[in-house]
């Protein structure tokens, strides 16, 4: 371990707060409107919504599974290592797959694009790589741009990480006020921890 400074430690603390802020911030000059308004009109109305991906995305994904279940929608994580061992029967004509990848050819999403597209369901791809097979098979593409991760090496899915979460946040909130989600519907849903008993007090 070599030796550091306290400051010398908290200035690598601080830039890596500074450049997932931005990373963040940058999401609103780079948003592709039509395309954002696309995927939550889909996300708003489809049957089922089923959310895909590997390593730090697949941990996005999930947690975007269950903030849409915490509004009602139909939601699922698939497990890419399910998926091809028969977990895509969960996949039905009309519902939306939605799928992360920054380089957008994670190998274990291949196989599952083609499945999507045969089996005619909206994938939507959440991807850096607009020339990638995720973007290319994709009937709506949310581009995500990252100037680079927050930590020293610049290899850790640190900036790439918030700025997934931040991306399906904003489709949260989008698809709360399309469906006119109430807080007497979460009430209801949710009777747990801190939140439940304020709003069931």
């Amino acid at each position: 371990m070599k030796e550091l400074t306290e400051d010398a430690i908290l200035q690598r603390a601080i830039q890596s707060l500074r450049i997932e802020s931005k990373a963040i911030s940058d999401i609103i000059d780079y948003l592709d409107k039509e395309s954002f308004l696309k995927a939550v009109e889909v996300l708003s109305s489809c049957p089922k919504i089923i959310t895909c991906a590997s390593g730090s995305s697949g941990i996005a994904a999930k947690k975007f599974a269950h903030s849409l279940c915490c509004i009602e929608r139909n939601a699922q994580f698939l497990s890419p290592a399910e998926a091809i061992h028969g977990g895509m029967g969960c996949m039905k004509k009309g519902d939306a797959v939605v799928m992360v990848s920054r380089g957008g050819k994670t190998a274990e999403l291949l196989p599952i694009i083609e499945v999507c597209n045969k089996k005619e369901v909206i994938l939507i791809g959440v991807t850096e790589n607009l020339d990638a097979p995720l973007a290319k098979n994709s009937q709506i593409v949310v581009p995500m741009k990252i100037e680079k991760e927050s930590d020293g090496l610049n290899v850790m899915a640190t900036a790439s990480f918030v700025a997934t979460i931040a991306i399906f946040d904003a489709m949260l909130a989008s698809i709360m006020e399309t469906t006119g989600y109430s807080l007497e519907q979460f009430a209801l849903i949710h009777p747990g921890g801190a939140v439940g008993s304020r709003l069931n007090g």
